[in-house]
């Protein structure tokens, strides 16, 4: 078999939220972060044979590029890379399952849904590149219940710079949610934003079958007046 390029974006995003990975067999994989609070799944368009574990993907995705357009076969213990010519043949040896942080066997969903709302690609990229230049550590998602916005800003400094971007119509419903930014690690695209008061998100891809789930940070988030 050969991965596409879509599955090798989806692994690289996997790999900064997990080091490590479970296969499974079929074209659905999936991560979640050893803090247990992110969770992804996404349907590829290519199909595995069998399960196996990798301990750190970026090193296995490392290794799969250092040949051009590679074929990828499997052994009872390895995973088998062989260079387009087949004169390089590299064996990558399976992890154990219970070495790696893996989702739950059942599918998550959220307890209720108190908000929604479309989060386009460059609202999304804009909230995050102000984070990283503004140095802000957490991201709210805010209601007034009029607009809903995002706000890049530190918890637990009041004094830190702040940037809002306006998202979106509010329901009637007051919130403030917060997020960690280091936890808001999607594929590029635009999503359909849902969240739960009980503290749970999901955040589903318009454009590729890919959803994750992100907690929210109980100690100030807020849900109502």
């Amino acid at each position: 078999m050969k991965l596409s390029s879509q599955t090798i974006n989806v692994l690289k995003n996997y790999a900064s939220i997990n080091q490590g990975i479970v296969f499974k067999k079929g074209n659905v994989v999936s991560t979640m972060s050893a803090q247990k609070n992110i969770l992804s799944e996404a349907t590829i368009p290519d199909e595995f044979p069998q399960g196996f574990g990798v301990y750190d993907l970026n090193n296995f995705l490392s290794v799969i590029s250092l040949n051009k357009d590679p074929e990828i076969e499997f052994d009872e213990k390895n995973v088998i890379i062989k260079s387009l010519n087949g004169r390089s043949k590299t064996k990558y040896r399976f992890t154990d399952a219970s070495m790696i942080v893996s989702p739950p066997e059942k599918k998550i969903t959220l307890p209720s849904v108190d908000a929604a709302f479309t989060l386009t690609e460059e609202d999304l990229n804009s909230i995050l590149s102000t984070a990283r230049v503004l140095q802000s550590p957490n991201i709210a998602v805010e209601s007034n219940g009029e607009k809903i916005v995002l706000t890049a800003f530190n918890a637990t400094d009041n004094s830190a710079h702040t940037n809002s971007l306006e998202v979106s119509e509010g329901n009637g419903n007051t919130f403030k949610m917060v997020f960690l930014t280091d936890n808001l690690k999607m594929v590029a695209g635009s999503y359909d934003v849902e969240i739960s008061s009980k503290g749970l998100s999901s955040f589903k891809n318009k454009n590729v079958d890919i959803q994750y789930w992100v907690a929210t940070e109980s100690k100030y988030s807020k849900f109502g007046a």
